[in-house]
């Protein structure tokens, strides 16, 4: 499986220098995610693979005037701007607005609107499922459900040490190791996108 954490600078090097492997891992990873951002938003279904088709095709297109700022996010944010121009095309041809939302464009350009923050809340899920998904397999079973019960679900270290037949201090041990890969792997990718 590709993930979000897979994507680098290097990834878009690759894809500047015309890397065929490069955009099947771009559209691998990034398609799911655009067309999971695009469906609540009043698209037909329809159209939906298209738009991530025609975003995805500009940045490849692109890609070259995409100048990372060093901020955290630059990509991501580029990549909004990308597919708000594609989906803004898309409605202004085919004459209609999108179902639901006469302001759907405008909030889409507005960098604190809702549908920003919407859009970046979505990303980080989408790239912290992907993160575990590559560590996970380094992790026993028992210690992976450890740390999802504490870290993710809210439990007490007690009540999921009580639960799983582990001590106390083996929780403890077990969240700290699979936060700290995490932090470990995503240090390799989110500081760049």
């Amino acid at each position: 499986m590709v993930t979000p954490a897979a994507t680098s600078l290097s990834l878009l090097a690759q894809l500047r220098d015309g890397d065929p492997a490069s955009w099947e891992r771009m559209f691998a990873l990034y398609a799911p995610l655009l067309r999971g951002w695009l469906r609540p938003r009043g698209v037909q279904d329809a159209d939906i693979d298209d738009l991530t088709q025609n975003a995805l095709t500009v940045v490849l297109r692109r890609l070259s005037e995409f100048e990372h700022n060093g901020r955290t996010g630059a990509f991501r944010s580029w990549l909004r701007g990308v597919v708000t121009n594609v989906l803004r095309e898309h409605l202004r041809t085919a004459g209609r607005r999108p179902a639901g939302d006469a302001d759907l464009l405008a909030d889409l350009e507005d960098p604190a609107g809702e549908m920003t923050r919407w859009w970046d809340a979505e990303h980080d899920r989408y790239v912290l499922r992907g993160l575990m998904n590559l560590v996970r397999e380094e992790f026993a079973a028992a210690s992976w459900e450890a740390f999802r019960l504490t870290a993710l679900g809210g439990r007490t270290v007690a009540d999921a040490a009580t639960e799983l037949g582990l001590t106390v201090n083996a929780v403890h041990i077990a969240r700290s190791r699979i936060l700290a890969r995490l932090r470990e792997v995503a240090d390799e990718f989110l500081d760049e996108f």
